[in-house]
């Protein structure tokens, strides 16, 4: 599971209330990401498997710092433009339960991975940029390349994907939103949405 939880760990980079457009981006991931992480380690609850739990600190702490719309946006390519504005509501919305579920389940079955922060350069008027970090796994384990990509709104710094080993969150998504859509139309995939939300069913990303 060292994916769900370094994709998991992309969520957490902005937790804390921070004037996020005074500060650079990768110092709004360093900073918060390892205060986060320290909480999860003293949280015996969350460790022993308390997914109530987990979805509550991915509710509070995370979502309000990610750009959902465009997220979805981008999963869905140039489908995106077959939604009504209120369906386009509707799978963002959806998109956001599953990826909570999801990531609320990487949470408990972290283990003590430690981040690494490699250089990064914030050049003037910047408004889009790539974040560099490194999941350093215990043991023999092999290291994870993790990336994050952000754009600067009017309220701050927001994420609108995360690359794992190579592979995008929302492309990852791609390709199983693109099936539902040939099969069903826009209405299919919201349909299928909902229910593996409602069933609680959590997606990997793949290798």
């Amino acid at each position: 599971m060292k994916y769900l939880f370094a994709l998991f760990s992309g969520l957490l980079i902005a937790a804390t209330p921070m004037a996020q457009d005074a500060v650079a981006p990768d110092v709004l991931i360093k900073t918060v990401t390892n205060e986060v992480l320290d909480i999860v380690r003293k949280d015996k609850d969350i460790q022993s498997g308390n997914t109530r739990k987990a979805i509550e600190l991915v509710e509070a702490k995370v979502l309000p710092h990610f750009n959902f719309m465009r997220m979805t946006q981008l999963a869905l390519a140039r489908d995106w433009r077959q939604a009504s504005p209120a369906q386009q509501k509707v799978l963002a919305d959806e998109f956001r339960h599953l990826l909570v579920r999801t990531y609320s389940k990487a949470l408990t079955e972290y283990k003590n991975q430690t981040i690494g922060f490699k250089p990064f350069a914030l050049k003037a008027g910047e408004t889009d940029v790539r974040v560099r970090t490194e999941i350093k796994q215990s043991g023999a384990g092999k290291n994870i390349e993790l990336d994050y990509f952000l754009e600067k709104a009017a309220s701050g710094w927001k994420v609108y994907d995360i690359e794992v080993g190579g592979i995008s969150l929302v492309t990852n998504y791609r390709e199983s939103f693109a099936a539902e859509v040939r099969n069903g139309g826009i209405d299919g995939l919201i349909k299928s949405l909902q229910a593996k939300n409602k069933t609680g069913e959590a997606t990997s990303v793949k290798k």
